[in-house]
């Protein structure tokens, strides 16, 4: 029974997603229009771009979920990122996911 844990455990780190948080987004850029631009870079697993329930608009800023660090990376060799004129603003995020977490007891 443990080493068909120790299988699913290596599955779900192989499939662990970098983020990047894009803020001063275009109010006209859709999350498949970021996900294209953002997809030269990487390999880009999802565009979380939340929408405000009252307005209908999105918040201008979203997330950016990559398959790898170097995909991430990539994006960060390019000294600005416009689009429709407007100038993003990035910074990578550095969330430990639960996996990640070393035991206190350790």
């Amino acid at each position: 029974m443990a080493a068909g844990g120790a299988v699913r455990g290596v599955g779900r780190r192989s499939r662990r997603l970098f983020d990047l948080f894009v803020a001063e987004v275009p109010w006209t850029v859709s999350s498949k229009e970021l996900k294209e631009y953002f997809s030269q870079f990487g390999s880009v697993r999802r565009c979380q771009l939340p929408f405000d329930k009252d307005t209908g608009f999105h918040k201008r800023y979203c997330w950016i979920k990559f398959s790898t660090s170097q995909d991430v990376q990539n994006v960060f060799q390019k000294d600005s990122h416009i689009l429709e004129g407007a100038k993003l603003a990035l910074r990578e995020q550095s969330r430990r996911r639960h996996s990640q977490r070393k035991n206190p007891s350790e």
